[in-house]
């Protein structure tokens, strides 16, 4: 992407965000380890509607990256995304949240009000993260932190949470490694790993069904990291949501299925951000149908998603 990168000072520090397109802002929080590059092919479509606005969360990609592991939890991530959007003149938004991101996306949904739509992506939720994974990687003592470790943990991390790992090119895990790189890289790493530690959410069981913004939840079905109850209970909590299940996908659903998620994304926040109704009058014919909530007593499996199809609203 051809777009630089700004620098938003928050109390936190530093913020280094892509902030492209006019209109509504959406903002976009990436999941581990992974930066604002996870969005690479969804900011140009996104950005033909929206005002986009894509940081990278302290402690990745080119944002500062404090010791201090408060600032890198969740309530401090969302501390400084509010900063960044005060910063920016935002005055409404739809959040977008993948993994991490997603727990930080539920913060500021709760937390701020000027949160009008949400959308979340294989993300922690309750009480369910963090991974066996995730904990056996961050215990590692700081005497063991090496840039080779953070390289190999991140590897796995792909070779594990992606079912179409192919699609994940080297240039492409070059660039999310790139931030990691060197001592200080490396431990910049293992402090974020660190931060994803279960904290943050707990108030979530009593928050979320206060949620009145339109939610939509996209799932990989395949998720390594995350119990298979964590979209479901999702779903519950929020009664403004509406629950789609990817076959074939794991748990870096953006990689695996960006060419299925985009439009979806794109036609829902069309619809319940921006609440245009669709004209019908497309020259092509194509006509993308609204997800709607699923009624509780009908089973998810039933919701599945196929790439090249969307479910109307009845079902």
């Amino acid at each position: 992407m051809l777009v630089e990168k700004r620098r938003i000072a928050t109390a936190g520090g530093e913020l280094a965000v892509l902030d492209v397109g006019e209109g509504p802002a959406v903002v976009l929080l990436h999941g581990f380890p992974l930066s604002s590059f996870q969005w690479r092919e969804f900011i140009p479509f996104l950005a033909t509607k929206f005002r986009v606005i894509a940081p990278d969360l302290l402690g990745a990609g080119d944002s500062d990256k404090p010791e201090d592991r408060a600032r890198l939890r969740l309530r401090g991530q969302a501390g400084a995304i509010r900063e960044l959007l005060d910063a920016l003149d935002v005055d409404r938004y739809a959040v977008v949240g993948s993994g991490p991101g997603g727990g930080v996306a539920q913060r500021l949904a709760v937390d701020d009000p000027r949160v009008e739509a949400l959308v979340l992506l294989n993300c922690v939720a309750f009480d369910l993260w963090p991974s066996e994974v995730a904990r056996d990687a961050g215990s590692v003592p700081p005497d063991q932190w090496s840039e080779g470790l953070a390289t190999a943990i991140a590897r796995t991390a792909f070779d594990l949470g992606m079912r179409h790992r192919s699609r994940l090119g080297e240039d492409t895990l070059s660039e999310y490694l790139r931030p990691y790189s060197g001592p200080d890289g490396a431990a910049a790493f293992f402090r974020l790993l660190q931060a994803i530690d279960g904290t943050g959410l707990e108030d979530m069981g009593q928050a979320l069904p206060k949620l009145t913004c339109p939610t939509l939840i996209m799932w990989g079905e395949e998720e390594t990291f995350y119990p298979a109850e964590a979209p479901e209970r999702l779903n519950q909590a929020i009664m403004s949501s509406t629950l789609g299940l990817l076959p074939g996908c794991g748990h870096y659903v953006s990689e695996d299925a960006a060419d299925t998620l985009i439009p979806m994304i794109s036609e829902y926040l069309r619809a319940k951000y921006l609440g245009q109704t669709h004209g019908h009058d497309d020259p092509t014919g194509a006509v993308l149908v609204q997800l709607e909530r699923r009624p509780d007593w009908v089973d998810a499996t039933e919701f599945e998603l196929e790439e090249e199809e969307t479910l109307g609203e009845d079902g």
